[in-house]
């Protein structure tokens, strides 16, 4: 059993994401107790969860049940009292209130609190044990041990995620006086020479025309300064959320803003001893070959559904964006550009972190997107 929560505790410190970290406490807590429902909740300050993650629940089953729970009812009883909770049957307990209509009927209930001294970090809950028998002082004991490893988890995430936040924030600050030294001096000075450049159009067209070619090479160079300041930028939705949970996010918005079904499923675990996520530049360019990819499909494809997948491999990370839609002939394609598809800029990104990028379309038969990156 010790070996169990060992392991147990190794899978939840090998990832540094504090939602990935929540998720793997789930789903960790679920097997070593042999639940079929577990969940953990991490309140916030408005009486709702600030994170709500469950393990046993479909994604269907989700968007039936609705919003997240707040704090009420046993989890708000929870929260006050601060103390583990072992129920035969939950409906029967006094502080037991109501579920949504598509919620899945719980009968045996175990409740932990994760605490931090004095503070409560979130509760974790099982449900429905697959064994006969329902929980007992033993499985009480266990998860209250694996509570205590999983609130040292969580807040070396938030130390680490806020760390990262620090180090975003002042990469910013250099590249906004990047910008202000380099890109708007540039152009003040661009269009200082556009004015002389005006005014001597008619008094001496020779001059005029040296004054717009210093211009238009000014222009360029401002141009390239300013793609080069872009390219660090590091979107902060994976700083707060990770690679992963920030493609989940994106694939759900664009699932809830379209006709077309868009799905997301991420396969493997980060390579490394540490099972940490890739490098941060590896990161950035999945996510926008991934967000020019989705973009692409969701405006040119007319697809009825689009596939994202992440797969950690053994060879490497490994992204595809597949359609169903209407495809394109892409014999001899050299990168630059088929209905607007910024390929490019993708092949630039994936070049960039030693990847490679490919397009399998026909006509009628869909587009998938594919980038690897070598481990």
């Amino acid at each position: 059993m010790l070996h169990a929560v060992s392991s147990a505790v190794l899978a939840v410190t090998r990832h540094l994401s504090v939602r990935e970290v929540l998720q793997v406490i789930v789903r960790s807590a679920a097997r070593l107790l042999d639940a079929k429902y577990a969940a953990l909740g991490v309140p916030d300050d408005d009486g709702a969860f600030a994170e709500f993650v469950a393990e046993g629940i479909s994604d269907e089953q989700w968007k039936a049940i609705g919003p997240t729970p707040r704090q009420h009812g046993m989890l708000g009883a929870m929260l006050r009292e601060g103390a583990p909770v072992r129920l035969a049957d939950i409906r029967k307990d006094p502080r037991f209130e109501w579920w949504p209509k598509a919620h899945p009927i719980l009968k045996e209930f175990l409740g932990v609190p994760i605490m931090d001294g004095g503070t409560v970090l979130g509760i974790i809950f099982l449900s429905n044990k697959r064994t006969p028998g329902g929980f007992g002082e033993a499985d009480e004991e266990l998860l209250t041990l694996f509570a205590a490893h999983a609130a040292i988890a969580i807040i070396n995430a938030r130390l680490y995620e806020r760390g990262r936040e620090l180090t975003v924030i002042e990469e910013r600050t250099r590249m906004a006086r990047e910008l202000h030294d380099a890109v708007s001096q540039k152009l003040f000075s661009l269009r200082l020479t556009a004015r002389a450049a005006a005014a001597l159009a008619r008094t001496d067209p020779e001059r005029a025309a040296e004054a717009i070619d210093r211009v238009e090479r000014m222009a360029g160079e401002a141009l390239t300064e300013l793609r080069a300041v872009i390219v660090e930028l590091r979107p902060p939705e994976l700083d707060r959320h990770g690679l992963v949970e920030s493609l989940r996010k994106q694939v759900a918005l664009l699932d809830r803003l379209h006709p077309m079904t868009v799905a997301f499923t991420a396969e493997g675990e980060p390579p490394g001893d540490s099972g940490s996520d890739s490098a941060p530049e590896i990161e950035v360019a999945v996510l926008r070959v991934a967000q020019e990819a989705l973009h692409n499909a969701v405006r040119h494809a007319r697809a009825a559904r689009i596939d994202v997948r992440l797969a950690h491999e053994e060879a490497g990370l490994v992204l595809e964006v597949s359609d169903d839609g209407a495809g394109f002939d892409s014999t001899g394609l050299d990168g630059a550009g088929v209905h607007g598809l910024g390929l490019p800029s993708m092949s630039d990104r994936a070049q960039a972190v030693g990847g490679r990028l490919s397009v399998s379309s026909a006509p009628g038969r869909g587009t998938t997107v594919r980038l690897e990156v070598p481990a």
